[in-house]
């Protein structure tokens, strides 16, 4: 016969049946006072006679539709006659009926078939509840899974773990255990994260060896779930034990246990899940040793598969993140190699790229405080920060395109053109001494007997001249070399010395100054020609092309914009493109800012010194004053001082700080 749970015949007044001969496992046999109903809750068989709702049809009728449906009790009316005449309503509350005068097998029959069936209904509700409970866990467990592949941060991504793992158990307290890798090829396993409802207790992350001897490490050793009634009473051939130190110092009571693998799906277990007293609801607090023995219970079969596959999927995610953090650490480690390349090529420029970041990032975050003013409505993301510290060690990674003679030069002159000058004024020189020495012997030679010392006099004089009119025309050279603006009638001056010829050993005629030196030293403002400035300003468009070329992440997009456009300026003179206000990304509007400060307050460099903060503050606001850069910018970056980070020790550090937190 079928076993499920117990069931009761009610038999009302004058009802007589013999349970051995209905043959049915699990019926009790309850007999009901005269007047008396079965309760709500009551599920089985009630036997009862017409006469007992009423003298007539119609008051049986009447009384049996006023009963209500219930598929947990089946109605058997004993009556000599099947009550036909009843109205539909009434006969829908009737299982059967049972003649007392028909032959004792067939009524044990009637009333064996409204057993069975009651306890079918209560199967097939049972199952149907389960069925749905179970596509509940499924449908929890299928979220659960998706927030766990969405979560990016590692930290985030385990505490998610641990929480959702106690949630679908009722557990009361949790911890996770990560699998490492120590010297030696030895593995041990991390305490990493501890949860409590029940307690508020301080933790700190340790190591122990992974071996069988305790629950967590025998998981993580064997890969097996132990699901423990009470870890106080361990089966004697365990070969791990629990340690009660953490229940004596604290006064919890560790009883019921489910420690599970954290398993990828390639076998290799990466964690290990221990969950610990499951509770009848969650919302349940255990707080006295009375409600730990009273309330915690043992976690089921059911607990076991569902955190089984959580576990599954966890360790799937965990090992995903972690990958995703080695990928991002690996190209962090590129891109920072990148910047560095840049940065040795100019020594004098060293750290630009991080005190840029620094302060672009800082300026953000005091957009993101204002409440007031054309910025009220912006708020930064993290993800719109992290964006903004690629863009800003990056923003120059176009200058390793850029020829070394051309970023390194300091004056208008290439130091192997002033080195070939001097070396053609340091020829003439010689040649105007071995002139100078011939003149005196060949006056000698001619006049054996002559005064000498007048005639040496006018050579001597002569060759002074020319002397000190080399010595002048070198020292115009060296002026206009500068890298500052040359002075009115300096042209015509450098014309003429260019216009001065001389022979060489060869008895060619060359010219003191080159067309291509003549033209540089005519460099009316700095010290680059038109071709050397385009070179220089071309770095935001490799910048842009190098950038582009990456395949960066949804939320990293406008990396490439905001590196191409810290060159512009609002009224639309700035450069590649000459954009105007309303086409100049936000981001690149601070950055400007930030890179113009840098610039000018950054160590003396070969053709410029650096800046005092007020000098450069004042610059900054003869740029705003021309509608070159944001004025509300500005005010808050001098307002709020934000220019005084770009002068600690170790600005690098704060880089990665400024994406997640403020930083006075």
């Amino acid at each position: 016969m079928q076993s499920a749970e117990s069931l009761t015949l009610y038999a009302s007044p004058g009802v007589d049946v013999n349970l051995d001969t209905v043959a049915v496992e699990d019926v009790a046999l309850v007999s009901l006072a005269s007047g008396a109903a079965p309760t709500d809750l009551a599920t089985g068989v009630w036997v009862v006679g017409a006469a007992e709702f009423g003298a007539t049809p119609a008051a049986i009728a009447a009384a049996l539709q006023a009963l209500p449906a219930r598929d947990n009790l089946a109605l058997v009316l004993v009556a000599e006659v099947e009550q036909t005449f009843l109205s539909a309503e009434a006969d829908a509350r009737v299982f059967a009926y049972l003649n007392p005068k028909a032959p004792g097998h067939l009524q044990a029959k009637i009333l064996r078939s409204a057993l069975v069936t009651v306890r079918l209904r209560r199967q097939q509700e049972q199952m149907a509840s389960g069925l749905q409970a179970r596509d509940r866990q499924l449908k929890e467990l299928n979220n659960i899974g998706v927030a766990l592949s969405a979560e990016r941060d590692v930290d985030s991504l385990l505490g998610l773990i641990l929480s959702k793992a106690r949630q679908i158990t009722c557990a009361d307290a949790g911890s996770l255990y990560l699998v490492e890798d120590a010297e030696g090829n030895e593995r041990r396993l991390r305490f990493k994260l501890s949860q409590n409802d029940s307690f508020d207790l301080d933790y700190t992350e340790f190591t122990m060896p992974l071996n069988t001897r305790s629950l967590a490490g025998y998981a993580g050793v064997t890969g097996e779930t132990l699901r423990l009634a009470d870890v106080y009473d361990l089966p004697e051939d365990a070969v791990y034990s629990f340690s009660t130190s953490w229940d004596e110092q604290t006064g919890y009571r560790t009883k019921s246990m489910l420690v599970v693998p954290m398993m990828n799906n390639k076998g290799e277990i990466r964690g290990v899940l221990q969950l610990i007293n499951r509770k009848p609801t969650s919302d349940l607090k255990l707080t006295t040793r009375a409600t730990f023995e009273a309330e915690v219970i043992g976690f089921e079969g059911g607990d076991q598969e569902l955190v089984e596959s959580l576990a599954s999927q966890a360790a799937v995610a965990l090992e995903n993140q972690l990958l995703l953090a080695n990928i991002s650490s690996i190209f962090e480690g590129v891109l920072m190699g990148w910047v560095k390349a840049v940065e040795d090529r100019d020594p004098a420029t060293a750290g630009h790229s991080h005190r840029v970041t620094v302060l672009t990032l800082a300026l953000a975050r005091e957009v993101n405080r204002c409440t007031t003013g054309p910025y009220a409505d912006v708020h930064f993301s993290q993800q719109q920060l992290e964006e903004l510290r690629y863009a800003g060690l990056l923003h120059d990674i176009g200058k390793i395109y850029v020829r070394v003679d051309v970023f390194l030069k300091a004056k208008k002159l290439y130091a192997h053109h002033l080195k070939m000058i001097q070396e053609r004024f340091d020829f003439v020189r010689r040649t105007l001494e071995a002139e100078y020495n011939r003149k005196k012997l060949q006056l000698m030679i001619d006049n054996p007997r002559s005064d000498y010392a007048r005639r040496f006099e006018e050579i001597d004089r002569g060759y002074r001249t020319q002397l000190e009119q080399l010595d002048e025309y070198f020292e115009t050279v060296l002026l206009a070399n500068e890298p500052t603006v040359l002075e009115e009638g300096r042209f015509e001056r450098l014309a003429e010395i260019a216009g001065r010829t001389y022979e060489d050993v060869y008895g060619n005629t060359q010219h003191l100054l080159q067309s291509d030196e003549l033209r540089l030293l005519n460099i009316r403002r700095g010290n680059l020609d038109e071709s050397e400035r385009r070179e220089i300003e071309s770095h935001v468009e490799w910048s842009y092309r190098i950038l582009s070329r990456i395949p960066w992440s949804p939320e990293l997009q406008q990396i490439p914009f905001i590196a191409w456009a810290h060159h512009e300026k609002l009224d639309g003179t700035g450069y590649p493109n000459k954009l105007n206000a309303d086409q100049i990304p936000l981001q690149a509007k601070i950055m400007t800012i930030a890179d113009i400060y840098d610039a000018l307050t950054a160590a003396d460099r070969p053709y410029k010194k650096a800046q005092p903060i007020e000098s450069a503050l004042r610059i900054l606001g003869f740029e705003r004053n021309d509608n070159h850069i944001d004025a509300e910018l500005l005010r808050l970056f001098s307002e709020k001082q934000v220019y005084k980070l770009a002068h600690v020790d170790r600005v690098e550090d704060l880089v990665n700080r400024l994406v997640y937190e403020d930083v006075q």
